[in-house]
């Protein structure tokens, strides 16, 4: 498995594919995915693209830490499940926010995946939301 950067429109049609499927394509492109501090990885399965995930610089007002990057929009295709894409995209990403000295990585998970992100290594915080 070969896991790197990738730029960000390399994320979209897993993200479409497996999280936002009933909703425009356009749904998939966020406003932070071309800011200077954002990186996104992507982990390739003999050549074909099966994991991504996007990696932001932004602050979550419920953790005290200063220096915060936020995981979203990860996404693994089903067929390849199993295969630990999801969790070598998060040990090079988790590389690289160390490497910038960053304290904190959180994400806002769905319920339904909630079990996998505990195994990554991430703890449940807060209220569930819709």
């Amino acid at each position: 498995m070969e896991v790197r950067e990738v730029s960000p429109e390399t994320t979209y049609e897993l993200r479409h594919a497996i999280l936002r499927p009933h909703q425009p394509f356009e749904a998939c492109i966020y406003d932070t995915d071309r800011d200077v501090t954002t990186f996104h990885v992507g982990a390739f399965y003999e050549g074909t693209l099966i994991s991504v995930a996007s990696f932001y610089e932004e602050t979550n007002p419920e953790f005290t830490k200063e220096k915060q990057y936020r995981l979203r929009a990860m996404a693994t295709l089903p067929t390849h499940r199993g295969l630990g894409a999801g969790r070598a995209v998060i040990d090079y990403a988790e590389k690289r926010i160390r490497e910038k000295n960053i304290e904190l990585l959180w994400c806002m998970g769905r319920t339904s995946v909630q079990g996998y992100y505990e195994r990554l290594g991430f703890q449940p915080h807060g209220n569930v939301f819709d």
